[in-house]
């Protein structure tokens, strides 16, 4: 069962996201991060693991038993049918622990922050409104070179797994457009919450 009113919050690698769902909460909103999700089903212990161990091989679990990200991530990249092996097992879960996450929200409307909803197909059936955050590409690429200490050809590489920037508008209901920092998203963001509290009603 989904929640009645719920937006789903997108975008590229470092369009910014997360600073996004963050204003959204200190508004009301809840958020409900699919990320967030994802690392704690691979973590030590994590419900993922056994299936993911038992699919790949131990050595993409670490000492601890979380998933060996660096190894999974190269071979995802690599191999298409790894990608789509690991997304059957993660994908389901994913799902089912942000609904439940969903419906014990007490927040004013729940956001789910699903970087790859466009890709995915299923999620817009799930949410009312698709919000896409927006920028420029190379402003994407600077953020993930500055704060990953990737290469720009590394952090094409993870773009180019993505859906394009114009999917992800054709995609989107609304558009937040995060090119000129915090001082420009403050009214953007206030003008969709107040639009989505009137929806909600």
């Amino acid at each position: 069962m989904t929640v009645p009113f719920a937006i789903g919050l997108t975008g590229g690698i470092g369009s910014g996201k997360s600073t996004v769902a963050d204003l959204f909460a200190a508004r009301g909103a809840s958020i409900v991060d699919t990320d967030v999700i994802a690392h704690s089903l691979t973590a030590p212990g994590g419900a993922a693991m056994p299936a993911i161990v038992d699919a790949f091989g131990a050595q993409f679990a670490d000492a601890s038993g979380a998933l060996d990200r660096a190894r999974m991530r190269a071979l995802v990249f690599s191999d298409g049918k790894a990608k789509a092996a690991l997304e059957a097992i993660l994908h389901p879960r994913i799902r089912a622990g942000a609904l439940a996450a969903a419906e014990a929200a007490t927040g004013d409307y729940v956001m789910y922050a699903v970087p790859l909803l466009v890709e995915s197909g299923t999620w817009r059936d799930r949410v009312s409104r698709v919000l896409a955050v927006d920028c420029r590409e190379e402003v994407q690429i600077a953020r993930v070179m500055a704060r990953n200490n990737l290469t720009e050809a590394q952090v094409r590489a993870i773009m180019a797994a993505q859906a394009s920037r114009a999917e992800r508008l054709a995609a989107a209901d609304d558009v937040i457009d995060n090119n000129d920092g915090l001082d420009a998203l403050a009214p953007q963001i206030d003008r969709l919450h107040a639009q989505y509290l009137k929806m909600r009603d």
